[in-house]
């Protein structure tokens, strides 16, 4: 990959100009970051995982009609996706109380919802990624009405799907975040889901003993994130059940912090 130009590098992924026009190669690092970066640690085998976890998941929207930019995966970090402008917002779909939820509002954690919520937070590492309404979005551009909709019927679809392939295996999808793109095709334009969906995107619980399988593992420094990952994936099927994760666990990052 270091002979292609790098358009784009994030906190867990970065993107490369693809083999052809239209098309980006996504490579998953071994970063693992919380609250704005502010903790930041590499756990060897990460990417490897989330990289498998997705394209499992990306391959069966596709396969049913949920449209992606996935295309295929090329190797065991990267993969082939459609370039797509994307839409700054991070959507949220939120089954089970739990995380900023939880504090804002004071729902106890693990209390079931009424109804599935979503939520709109504006991406911008330096303020904070703040939840955003649907007035805020249309008043600054950064998506139309007839967009919020696509999104919405999206981030719906996606949580259908989820959430019973989930529970075939054993595992309650407490909430999610997804990201969009405004896929260009000649003159015509589509909403898509976009980045990855993975443990590190997702909070997922075993159904019943509620033991974390996500990176709240990191993010409260609970242990374990490489092997929670590796059984989400064994239960997937992506894994066999004799694989043993690859990598040595956490390794601290020093900031200039």
């Amino acid at each position: 990959m270091s002979r292609r130009r790098r358009i784009y590098e994030g906190k867990a992924k970065i993107l490369y100009e693809g083999p052809e026009p239209g098309t980006l190669v996504q490579f998953f690092k071994d970063d693992a970051t919380a609250f704005n970066n502010q903790k930041h640690e590499v756990v060897e085998g990460k990417g490897v995982l989330n990289n498998r976890i997705s394209e499992f998941l990306f391959s069966h929207m596709n396969r049913i009609g949920i449209p992606t930019h996935f295309i295929r995966r090329i190797n065991m970090r990267e993969q082939l996706i459609r370039e797509v402008e994307i839409v700054p917002l991070e959507v949220v779909v939120r089954n089970i109380a739990a995380g900023s939820l939880s504090k804002r509002l004071g729902i106890p954690e693990g209390e079931v919802l009424p109804r599935s919520i979503i939520e709109f937070y504006y991406k911008n590492d330096g303020l904070g990624d703040p939840m955003v309404s649907e007035e805020h979005i249309t008043a600054f551009g950064w998506a139309n009405p007839q967009e919020i909709d696509d999104i919405m019927s999206l981030a719906i679809r996606v949580n259908d799907f989820l959430t019973g392939l989930f529970l075939g295996v054993g595992i309650q999808l407490v909430d999610f975040k997804i990201e969009c793109g405004r896929l260009w095709e000649g003159e015509m334009m589509r909403i898509v889901v976009a980045d990855e969906i993975s443990p590190d995107s997702c909070r997922l619980w075993d159904i019943e003993t509620n033991e974390k399988m996500d990176k709240d593992r990191f993010r409260r420094d609970m242990g374990g994130m490489l092997e929670a990952y590796s059984e989400v994936a064994r239960r997937l099927g992506i894994m066999n059940e004799n694989e043993a994760p690859r990598g040595k666990g956490p390794v601290l990052v020093k900031t200039d912090k």
